[in-house]
Parts: C-alpha cells; sequence; structure tokens
C-alpha cells in the first residue's frame, strides 16, 4: 500500500481510538505516529491487514502518551500550582530525563523535539508551531531522532543549552496556555539553576519569572486576552518580578551575555515601567539587537520591529517590518498595529481581521477580530 492509500485509513484508525475512549487529539496524535512507523516498516515487511495493524501500533502509542501524561500530571500534583521562591530541590527524575533525551548522539534541534514530545508532554503539533516548521516535517524529525536513541544507550547526558532550549520552549507553551506546563517549567529551571552557576541557566530562570509575574493580568474574563499596554499593572506580581531582576543583574555582571539574559532584560525593561508611556523602548531595541545578533531568530527581528515602531515611530516599525518575511506568525498583526499607530485605520482594519483568520489560539483570534471590528466602527 502506498503512502496516499495508507492515509485513507486515517479517518478509521481514528475513530476506533476514540470509540475506545482516546480524546479526538490524542488519538490524532497516536495515528500519525504510527503512519510514520508503517512508513518505516512495510515497504520490508508489509501486514496482511493494514487498518488492524495501524489500530494496534495507534492504541499502544497511545497507552504509552497516557501513562507518560498520567506520570507528569502526578510530578505535577506534588507542587504548588505558583512557583515559589528560592533554590529547589537538590535531585529530580524529571531534569535528569530531560539530560537523558538530550543526547550527544542528536542534533540539538532533534534533541529538543525528542524531549518535548517525550518528556514535556508537548503534541506534535505543538512543537512544530514553536519552531515554525510544517506537523508533517516535524513528526519525521522526533521519529529519526527516536530511531537514533534507540541502538544507544541513555548514559551519557546532553549538554545544558540543549536542555535550556527544551525548558524555554516548554515554558512557552504553558505561558500561552496550561499554567501547570509553565510551572513545572520553572521548577526544572530552579533545580538546574541550584545546581550551576551556568549564566543563561540564570538568564532563563530570570526571563521566566519576569513573564509569569504578568500573567493574571493577562487575561480578561472568559479567556479574553488583555494586551501588555493595556494590562492593570497593579495585578503584576511584585515579588517573582524582583526575584527576576536580581537574578538577571548577577547573571549580566558576570559579563558573558547570551540569548536568555538578553530577552529577561527585555522582560525586567517592561516590568520596570510604572506605565505603558514611561516604557524606554530606545533599550528595548538595543536589548533586541542583541538577540539578533545572538540567536537571527526571526520572530526577534519581528518583534524588534514593533519595537522600533514605538521608540522611532509607526513609520520606521513598519520599514523594518518590511524587510521580514510576511509569512511569519504574527507579522500580519504586527503590520496592522503599526498602521493603526500611524493612522491608517482602514488598512489596519483590514491586517487585524487578516490577521484572526491565521490566529494560532482561540482568544487571539477573538483579540483581532475585535480589533478589526472596533476599528470599522469608527473609520466608516
Amino acid at each position: 500500500m502506498d503512502e496516499s492509500g495508507l492515509r485513507t485509513l486515517i479517518p478509521t484508525v481514528i475513530s476506533v481510538l476514540v470509540r475506545r475512549g482516546a480524546g479526538f487529539a490524542t488519538a490524532e496524535d497516536a495515528v500519525q505516529d504510527a503512519l510514520i512507523e508503517a512508513l518505516r516498516v512495510w515497504p520490508d515487511d508489509p501486514p496482511r491487514d493494514p487498518k488492524g495493524w495501524l489500530v494496534t501500533v495507534a492504541w499502544r502509542r497511545f497507552l504509552d502518551a497516557a501513562r507518560a501524561d498520567t506520570s507528569r500530571r502526578h510530578r505535577e500534583a506534588l507542587v504548588e500550582g505558583e512557583p515559589v521562591p528560592g533554590p529547589g530541590e537538590e535531585v529530580d527524575d524529571t531534569l535528569q530525563l530531560y539530560f537523558l533525551c538530550a543526547h550527544p548522539s542528536l542534533t540539538p534541534a532533534s534533541a529538543v523535539a525528542l524531549t518535548l514530545r517525550a518528556v514535556g508532554g508537548l503534541t506534535t503539533r505543538q512543537i512544530a508551531r514553536a519552531y515554525l516548521v510544517p506537523e508533517a516535517t516535524m513528526a519525521q524529525r522526533i521519529s529519526r531522532a527516536k530511531r537514533t536513541v534507540s541502538s544507544v544507550r541513555l548514559s551519557r547526558p546532553g549538554d545544558v543549552a540543549t536542555v535550556l532550549r527544551v525548558l524555554y520552549l516548554v515554558f512557552n507553551e504553558g505561558y500561552s496556555g496550561a499554567v501547570d506546563l509553565a510551572a513545572e517549567a520553572i521548577r526544572l529551571t530552579r533545580l538546574l539553576a541550584a545546581r550551576t552557576r551556568h549564566e543563561e541557566v540564570a538568564g532563563l530562570l530570570a526571563l521566566m519569572l519576569l513573564h509569569h509575574a504578568r500573567r493574571p493580568a493577562r487575561t480578561g474574563p472568559g479567556g479574553r486576552l488583555i494586551p501588555l499596554a493595556e494590562q492593570d499593572r497593579g495585578l503584576w506580581d511584585i515579588r517573582l518580578i524582583g526575584e527576576g531582576v536580581d537574578m538577571l543583574q548577577a547573571a549580566l555582571a558576570r559579563d558573558r551575555l547570551g540569548e536568555f539574559q538578553a530577552q529577561a532584560a527585555i522582560a525586567a525593561l517592561h516590568a520596570d515601567a510604572r506605565t505603558v508611556e514611561e516604557t524606554d523602548w530606545v533599550q528595548i531595541v538595543e536589548w533586541y539587537d542583541e538577540v539578533v545578533r545572538l540567536t537571527g531568530n526571526p520572530v526577534a527581528r519581528l518583534n524588534r520591529a514593533v519595537a522600533v515602531g514605538e521608540a522611532d515611530g509607526p513609520r520606521a516599525g513598519l520599514a523594518a517590518l518590511a524587510e521580514l518575511d510576511p509569512s511569519l506568525p504574527r507579522h500580519t498583526a504586527a503590520a496592522a498595529y503599526l498602521h493603526e499607530r500611524d493612522g491608517d485605520l482602514a488598512t489596519a482594519a483590514r491586517l487585524y481581521a487578516e490577521a484572526a483568520r491565521s490566529a494560532q489560539s482561540l482568544p487571539e483570534r477573538d483579540h483581532l477580530t475585535r480589533q478589526a471590528a472596533r476599528l470599522n466602527a469608527g473609520w466608516r
């Protein structure tokens, strides 16, 4: 059976898993894993019953994922929902698993993807979104990583930089969704910080704390998204901000700047402003320059363009934005915001509506739709 024939079985297999008790999303993910395994195995050993083979393998993958999720939730239940100040425990099996999955035989990108899937509890779709690649591409990357480590002993831990990247992506997924993931990422980064004086570990923990401090103000009734400029800063957690700033200053004093320290410096400047008008956008642009220099990250370039629009005016921001790939996530939303700042309300309304159609979450889509509606009501 060729790949196109194989894919015709997907709806049927998903339906079987759902009837057995799997949720649709988890069933879909398990079937995808089974399809990857089929593409690897079937050319040399085709099954007599393709559908039965897929159901069996997909169900096993679902059970493995369910057990991993149950184990993760049990670990999370052992800590409070919100992070507490101070150093963490000395030993934690989860952190050790992160290091073991970041195996030296894997490329950093593959190690991060595998760890996010196997230990972090993220779906293939979530990981693909974080990496700005198609889901099928990420599925293949994870499958190759699994095959690579299946033939080696997981006794050689990976490096700190790879584990930091995993923790950062887990936190980002939790920050925009499930709070338990964000709190778990902070807990594990605390443990890592207690074990090492690595500047970037301190930088990442500072970044997490500064972002997490704003979480209570990020959403309103019904989960409505509240942009940074409109947040009630009285809801920000001053204790976490203070801890994050102190940690960042200690890391920067070692004069070994890294990506996470630079990002934390941007977050600290936002946290330091008592009102949005007092935000030091010039310094924020300078720190984004450092992030771009260190990483070349296209999302950092996008955020820098918006900061330029705040520091030097919306037309300067639009000029910086014009140099970037329009397919970048939130590129259209950034263009809409800058056009609104420039007074072109008709263009801004159109772009907000366009951005809403490709939003990555329901709260984000609703927010952008409201922005478009607000401008349409105002300029007509």
